[in-house]
């Protein structure tokens, strides 16, 4: 079993995409566009909101209570 890996960066790019880099030094990039249409990342869809990405407690949150897993986003990213 893996290690959890926290999330300590956030970049919020074009195109839904997130620039991130993990607690182990390791920069990844995940797509949030496929989530754009489910609840609750639809909030985010078309709205200045994506922007305001940040961390807190080891993961992307957004304003409005909008969180992802982080083993989410280190399973489903590619590396930088």
């Amino acid at each position: 079993m893996e290690a959890l890996l926290d999330v300590v960066k956030v970049e919020p790019g074009t195109d839904y995409k997130l620039h991130l880099e993990f607690e182990n030094g390791e920069r990844r990039v995940f797509d949030m566009a496929p989530y754009m249409d489910k609840k609750p990342f639809s909030r985010l869809k078309g709205s200045p909101l994506f922007a305001k990405a940040t961390v807190d407690y080891g993961t992307v949150v957004w304003p409005g209570d909008i969180d992802i897993a982080p083993e989410t986003l280190y399973d489903r990213s590619l590396p930088a």
